[in-house]
């Protein structure tokens, strides 16, 4: 879990990305030399800090992992405002710099708002993320931020056996999305993908278990095509992955931008359920995580 733990302890609020983003370049680097095939790679400023990854000559199928997190923007007088939904609670510890070095300090309330306690005033416009505490036992991996970087984790773990196929690395999902209209754009005008898989997280219900298997999402927000959704639970079946259906009212992902897009692509949201949704102690099974790998690597073969 070392490729995970590194990538939850990089500061990449929406907006931010591009520590994430040099991150993944730098592993791509070093470590393609030993994948069944190189990528064909998009990035730099005509990309802003998305990346897209394109596994050989024929690829039918994309996967969408967004790199951005939650986190806060310092105000004025340090008080601090949301980026994205984050966990807001007195006494949690929140980290950044800004031109005059390292913070760290929890956070407060004082008549209605919110601020950090620290020991000077913070630069306008300094992001803040939650201090990392990553904890890993039999069963379960813990900590800040593995929404979306396990999603992160596990388009990379499957980049490493993937021989037709692309990656699509995002920006700004947690904060209302922005990126993956012209990245979808870019892949469907170029090489006809239509058939998008979104690797995220979503929330452990009353309907959704932890350790029960991957989430194949029926729908949140936004609602996929029935047929193809069909496709990939038939595929979940017939090799026996352990999954379950989510049905929800709320909630949203890359899939919603791809489904307002002009394009005809399907696209379908499967990712581990997670507990302590955007806290710093978010929480995911072991066994979710396998399985997750597991169907994307199935899936990226297959459809």
């Amino acid at each position: 879990m070392e490729l995970l733990k590194k990538i939850c302890a990089i500061h990449a609020p929406s907006g931010e990305e591009f520590a994430m983003s040099q991150f993944i370049l730098d592993h791509i680097k070093e470590y393609q030399k030993t994948w069944k095939s190189k990528p064909t790679l998009y990035f730099g400023d005509d990309f802003q800090d998305n990346i897209i990854m394109v596994f050989g000559k024929k690829p039918r199928t994309a996967i969408f992992a967004h790199l951005d997190s939650i986190g806060f923007s310092v105000k004025y007088n340090n008080e601090i405002i949301k980026i994205g939904g984050p966990v807001v609670e007195e006494g949690i510890e929140l980290v950044g710099t800004d031109s005059k070095g390292n913070i760290e300090a929890k956070i407060i309330k004082k008549n209605d708002k919110t601020f950090i306690d620290f020991k000077r005033k913070i630069d306008r416009g300094t992001s803040l993320t939650f201090k990392m505490n990553f904890k890993e036992t039999d069963n379960y991996i813990q900590s800040c931020y593995l929404d979306n970087r396990l999603g992160v984790w596990n388009a990379l773990k499957v980049a490493e056996n993937l021989e037709d196929g692309i990656i699509v690395f995002s920006c700004w999902e947690e904060h209302g999305g922005g990126s993956v209209g012209f990245l979808t754009n870019f892949i469907y005008s170029k090489y006809n993908i239509n058939k998008a898989l979104i690797s995220d997280i979503t929330w452990v219900t009353e309907g959704v278990k932890a350790g029960k298997g991957v989430v194949i999402s029926l729908r949140d927000s936004g609602i996929p095509r029935r047929s193809f959704v069909n496709k990939i639970i038939s595929l979940a079946k017939s090799h026996n992955i352990h999954y379950q259906l989510e049905v929800e009212s709320s909630g949203g992902s890359d899939g919603n931008e791809i489904q307002k897009s002009p394009f005809p692509v399907d696209w379908c949201f499967i990712g581990a359920p997670e507990q302590n949704v955007h806290s710093p102690k978010e929480k995911v099974h072991k066994k979710d995580m396998k399985s997750m790998l597991q169907i994307y690597s199935l899936l990226m073969k297959e459809l």
